[in-house]
């Protein structure tokens, strides 16, 4: 496999596997997902228009409302899919590795890191696309990353009941102990699940400043997608989406609820 170069079975899953398009608008915890990305990220980053470089992208679902907000944003992904699918949207979007963005120095305000962390094992790689995107944002600016939650794949399984399943039971166990989901195994693809902890300590060690990580979700996501599961009825603006909201944002200021989140958002300064 060349350097830099994103391992095809990841690039199988997004081709083929799923819809990263309708991930964020397909159900109740989705589209928490969202609401809460959208409302952490208005917070800290500069005022519209400002550049923003989204990296690794998908198709483009936070770049549609950053673009609508004001922003000119320009999106890297390395699935031929997402790149086409964000074209088509009328989005600028390039094939491209997080660890070596073709971006000169200082060239935005901000830089967002929205999926590749999920799919770096080596923490070498996840320090790397973190100085990259660091290098690519001007001094002061901006750089936010994702990262899934350590112990999310517990209450997502929880509410699938999927960890009753043997199979499912034993990848959970391996990710809690070691942060890793192997390729080969069902459900999903090669991944890392960080802690608040982890995640803080590799901006740091990235260089950028004042890291601060949020519980996306909060600690009530999986009661959103347990009931979906078993009603087959979306609870979208729903009152107890509306709950599962507003316990994400009473949350922020307990790290003891970092942790019942099923993704985390670090954001740090260059």
């Amino acid at each position: 496999m060349p350097p830099h170069s994103v391992g095809p079975e990841i690039i199988a899953f997004y081709s083929e596997t799923i819809s990263e398009s309708d991930r964020l608008s397909s159900s109740a915890d989705g589209v928490l997902e969202m609401v809460r990305t959208q409302e952490l990220l208005r917070r800290h980053l500069p005022a519209a228009p400002a550049r923003v470089l989204d990296v690794g992208a998908g198709p483009g679902a936070h770049a549609r409302w950053l673009v609508a907000d004001g922003y000119e944003v320009d999106l890297v992904d390395p699935v031929p899919r997402h790149v086409e699918e964000a074209r088509a949207a009328g989005l600028r979007s390039a094939l491209g590795d997080a660890r070596s963005l073709a971006a000169g120095d200082g060239a935005y305000d901000a830089a967002l890191l929205l999926g590749p962390l999920y799919h770096l094992v080596e923490a070498g790689d996840r320090v790397r696309a973190l100085r990259e995107a660091a290098r690519v944002v001007r001094p002061g600016g901006l750089v936010a990353a994702a990262a899934i939650g350590r112990y999310s794949s517990v209450f997502e399984h929880v509410a699938t009941t999927l960890l009753a399943v043997d199979r499912v039971r034993d990848a959970v166990a391996d990710v809690l102990v070691a942060g890793v989901h192997e390729a080969g195994r069902k459900g999903f693809t090669t991944a890392y699940f960080h802690t608040g902890d982890g995640l803080a300590a590799e901006l740091r060690e990235a260089g950028l400043r004042g890291p601060r990580v949020y519980g996306v979700e909060g600690p009530a996501w999986s009661a959103l997608k347990a009931t979906e599961q078993h009603t087959r009825e979306s609870l979208v603006g729903s009152r107890m989406f509306e709950a599962a909201l507003t316990a994400a944002r009473l949350a922020e200021p307990y790290p003891e609820l970092l942790a019942a989140s099923s993704h985390l958002l670090a954001v740090g300064r260059v």
